[in-house]
């Protein structure tokens, strides 16, 4: 196609002008066109039929398109303009806050400069700031760590909120002889508080029922004939004991409290009720251990003061945060006084005493603050240099970093514990609580992105996602091991996309500081590439069953027959009514068991597993001998 002079096309009136651009000049020298920049050519309209020619597209592209030339033309087109688009501005738009009300909120700020304009001056007072609220921190935390005094008892003996009389499965031994005394024997306790919120994470049996994402609590108020010497309350003695102290009313579940659980030996028939928001769970025959509470008991007992050290710790941060614009005083005092909050008081690990407890979060916040300095150097002090909106900033950073470190508290009500496909699958409510989290995670993520982009930021931030995202799937592929998000690990991820001054971010990185604060303040840094025992934890093991055939029924007894375990098992265990009874091992005997009954108005549970030497494998399903003598075989599938 010959060149079509520039006078000839305006005469025409019906074709365009092209004038190629400096990066079009530049990059069309090595095709044989000319290179003048005056350089007119005309061209026809889209459709051929009209009578013009359309331009070459050796014209309309660039010679280097040529090596995507398998690729169509409008393909190329979008994808140069996408690539545009994600260079963001020329010159880039840095985002800044623009306070509202700024004489208001430099107000406290202004006021030091004032009466404290010497540096050593603000030195004096932030050591005097630090003084007050590490005093009255420890003074508070003193006094509730006091276990007080039970009149009679003695001091009570601080447990965590899952502790009970009984093991699972087989660990107290046959007969559970390993969990003796079964009665005559008292425990003087101190519970802390929000008990109530704790659940078992794995499924448990009680007797043919299973317990699950749920509070665990056997038994409850039972109404008791005159003068008769059973007691008003009876839990099984596999139940948590704060739980059931706020079944019935010993503890409250705010603010914790002090009890006496009395052993009372062998029970039969607990009820189930709900009292004090816990559901009880019943159980129509006997357990060889249950305990009641002492009631009527004078005690200094020292409640749980999470709460008054809660006031204590979020009024010093919020002064704090008004009244300073230094970055690192803000960032490094704020971090310091959440994880010393969270770690000691509103979210503590299992520990036996203070000592044990003040070890552990010692040990976890050194490497804490490493990251910390990591989080400070590339996400907050980008963030708030030069930002002069104190109130903002303590509603929207302060306020978040709260309500991610109050995580046991604020986000509870998600039904998701462990973010693992097993847990999220098997909770009621957890795969769409999971695709409400990813959406909204998603939607906040367009906007940290359209932010980047106004930056020029959004390409760089672009590569170290795909990064990111590169290593989950290489750690999702990489066998034997099992991905874990944990909440530190969660906010190690977005951080780096709340880099940004704006509004949103500010909220967006209080809350990740916080959850990260949780999460390592509580957990530590656990692995998040775990082995599937150690996500199992007390759940199902995945070892084959026993084949039981059906049972010989007698007058008052049932006799049951196995066959031989195949190896590395070497033996069979039998629960009746959740309580191991019969040990058979391979060469000991006929692989069967004669039962008697002594009870005839009890129904009698029975589940077996494998054994390898002393360890259990997982139990089945439980079968029934009824009252009537008949039998209710197993239904399929394991139990815990």
């Amino acid at each position: 196609m010959a060149p079509v002079d520039s006078s000839a096309a305006s005469e025409e009136g019906h074709a365009e002008s092209l004038v190629w651009s400096d990066e079009e000049r530049y990059e069309g020298t090595q095709a044989s066109t000319p290179s003048e920049s005056g350089l007119h050519i005309g061209s026809a309209g889209s459709e051929i039929g009209d009578g013009h020619l359309p331009l070459p597209v050796w014209l309309r592209e660039s010679s280097k398109s040529y090596h995507w030339g398998w690729v169509p033309v409008r393909l190329r087109q979008a994808a140069r303009a996408v690539a545009k688009w994600s260079k963001g501005p020329n010159p880039p738009q840095i985002q800044k806050i623009t306070p509202f009300f700024p004489s208001l909120q430099e107000a406290p700020v202004k006021f030091i400069d004032k009466h404290l304009p010497k540096r050593r001056h603000k030195v004096g007072l932030l050591a005097c700031f630090y003084f007050c609220w590490l005093l009255t921190f420890l003074l508070v935390l003193s006094h509730s760590a006091k276990a007080g005094n039970i009149e009679g008892y003695g001091k009570p003996q601080s447990i965590w909120c899952g502790a009970s009389f009984w093991s699972p499965d087989n660990e107290c031994g046959l007969n559970g002889n390993r969990c003796r005394p079964f009665n005559n024997a008292t425990l003087a306790f101190r519970c802390p508080a929000n008990c109530r919120a704790v659940q078992v994470l794995n499924p448990r049996a009680i007797g043919d029922q299973e317990v699950n994402y749920k509070p665990f609590v056997i038994g409850g108020p039972r109404f008791a004939e005159e003068n008769s010497s059973l007691p008003e309350t009876v839990y099984r003695g596999d139940s948590f004991i704060c739980q059931a102290a706020i079944h019935s009313g010993i503890v409250g579940n705010d603010k914790g409290g002090c009890g006496v659980a009395l052993l009372v030996g062998e029970q039969t028939n607990f009820t189930s009720t709900k009292r004090h928001g816990i559901q009880s769970f019943g159980f129509d025959s006997s357990f060889p251990k249950s305990f009641t509470f002492v009631s009527g008991l004078s005690s200094e007992c020292v409640r749980d003061l999470r709460w008054p050290l809660l006031a204590v710790t979020c009024g010093f941060t919020t002064i704090l945060s008004m009244c300073t614009t230094s970055v690192p005083v803000f960032f490094s005092s704020i971090f310091v006084m959440l994880f010393f909050h969270v770690g000691l008081v509103s979210d503590p690990p299992n520990h036996s005493d203070y000592a044990s407890l003040t070890s552990i979060i010692i040990g976890r916040f050194l490497p804490a603050a490493f990251v910390a300095a990591v989080f400070y150097r590339y996400s907050v002090k980008p963030q708030q240099s030069g930002l002069t909106a104190n109130i903002e900033r303590t509603v929207l950073w302060l306020g978040g970093a709260w309500v991610g470190s109050l995580n046991n508290y604020t986000f509870d009500f998600i039904p998701i514990q462990r973010l693992t496909p097993h847990d999220i699958n098997a909770q009621p409510g957890g795969v769409l609580a999971l695709i409400i989290v990813v959406l909204v995670i998603f939607f906040i993520a367009l906007g940290q992105a359209w932010y980047l982009r106004q930056e020029g930021r959004f390409r760089r931030y672009l590569a170290i996602y795909s990064m990111m995202v590169a290593g989950l799937i290489l750690c999702i592929i990489l066998p034997p091991l099992n991905l874990r998000i944990h909440h530190y690990f969660l906010a190690l991820l977005l951080l780096p996309g709340t880099r940004m001054q704006t509004r949103p971010s500010l909220l967006y990185q209080g809350i990740l500081v916080g959850l990260f604060v949780n999460g390592t303040a509580r957990w530590g840094f656990d692995s998040i590439m775990q082995t599937a025992d150690e996500l199992r934890q007390d759940g199902s093991l995945g070892w084959p069953l026993p084949n039981i055939t059906t049972p010989v029924l007698g007058t008052s007894n049932i006799t049951f027959n196995w066959s031989k375990p195949p190896p590395p098992q070497d033996g069979i265990s039998v629960l009746v009514n959740d309580v191991e009874r019969h040990r058979w091992y391979y060469g000991e005997g006929a692989p069967a068991h004669t039962f008697d009954r002594y009870d005839d108005i009890e129904r009698e549970y029975f589940r077996f597993g494998y054994m390898r030497g002393s360890r259990s494998s997982d139990y089945t399903k439980a079968g029934i001998w009824e009252t009537d003598e008949k039998w209710t075989p197993m239904e399929s599938g394991p139990s815990k």
